[in-house]
């Protein structure tokens, strides 16, 4: 009875010694499906891919073009968020969505440059390869209600702006700078300081998916987004159209994709990067508006 109650003791010890690990960070939007951008089988995948969230109508299409290619890659899981949700995710080991809690660690990351060379530095990622490029439009309703015609219209006290936030959302900082080559920094404070105090710009946190419901739903008159997230809308809901934005203010993305340092399934991740650079990949990129590299 002795051994049994020391060797329970024992056991007790060193359960209580071990770290209390706390639940990575907590994405949950209300009323936004945000696992609508987790897919795939995270349990024992062949290939881990977080892909920053404008990607998301090209990702099924491509995955699956790449699985035809590369059969012994069976179960692929992806993840399409904001790239600065992504890479904290990588940091935190994990993110939460409600009550789900997720820890797949990624084989590859794809992203704008900025973010991309930010990670690069941090040592996260390896030297990353450029495979496509974009460009900024303006999202509104069918009709055009509100005659928006360029970025200018956006500072109006009566257009309600879907705007992505700076603090997840790479494409923000962008925005930001196509507003001052626009309308100067007077149109960047109003649309950014004052119209946000105002209530008539909100500041999405996922805004692939914030945008074009808004905008169906009549919370917001207009959004800046990438111009393959607006055609993409445009085709799938038949109620969403696009606002050009000239090149002299507009600004271009260029997407880059990198091995984990830590990749668990290097040797899909490495056949994954070598696919990224195939003309097969680059037409289905195009097919979605996206440029080329």
């Amino acid at each position: 009875m002795r051994k049994i109650f020391a060797f329970a003791l024992l056991i007790g010890m060193l359960v209580s010694t071990q770290p209390v690990l706390a639940a990575p960070f907590d994405f949950t939007i209300p009323g936004i499906d945000a696992l609508a951008d987790v897919v795939g089988n995270p349990q024992a995948p062949d290939l881990v891919i977080f892909a920053a969230g404008n990607q998301y109508m090209a990702m099924p299409d491509l995955v699956a073009a790449f699985q035809r290619a590369h059969p012994e890659v069976r179960s692929v899981f992806y993840e399409t968020l904001p790239p600065g949700i992504l890479a904290r995710q990588i940091t935190d080991g994990g993110i939460t969505f409600g009550g789900l809690v997720l820890t797949n660690a990624p084989d590859i990351y794809l992203a704008g440059k900025k973010r991309m060379t930010q990670e690069v530095q941090a040592g996260i990622v390896s030297a990353p390869i450029s495979y496509a490029t974009n460009v900024l439009a303006i999202m509104v309703r069918k009709g055009n209600p509100k005659h928006i015609t360029g970025l200018v219209d956006l500072g109006r006290s009566d257009v309600r702006v879907a705007m992505p936030n700076p603090a997840w959302e790479g494409i923000a900082r962008q925005i930001e700078a196509s507003y001052v080559k626009a309308g100067g920094t007077q149109l960047q404070t109003t649309i950014m300081k004052t119209k946000v105090a105002a209530g008539t710009t909100e500041l999405t946190r996922i805004h692939h998916r914030q945008t074009p419901a808004w905008i169906l739903s009549g919370k917001a008159d207009a959004g800046p987004v990438w111009i393959s997230e607006a055609l993409y809308q445009s085709k799938a809901t038949g109620k969403i159209a696009t606002v050009r934005i000239p090149a002299k203010e507009n600004a271009m993305a260029i997407y880059q994709a990198a091995m984990v340092k830590t990749a668990p399934h290097a040797k899909a991740g490495k056949a994954f990067l070598a696919f990224l650079q195939s003309s097969q990949a680059r037409a289905i990129y195009a097919k979605y508006g996206f440029g080329k590299p």
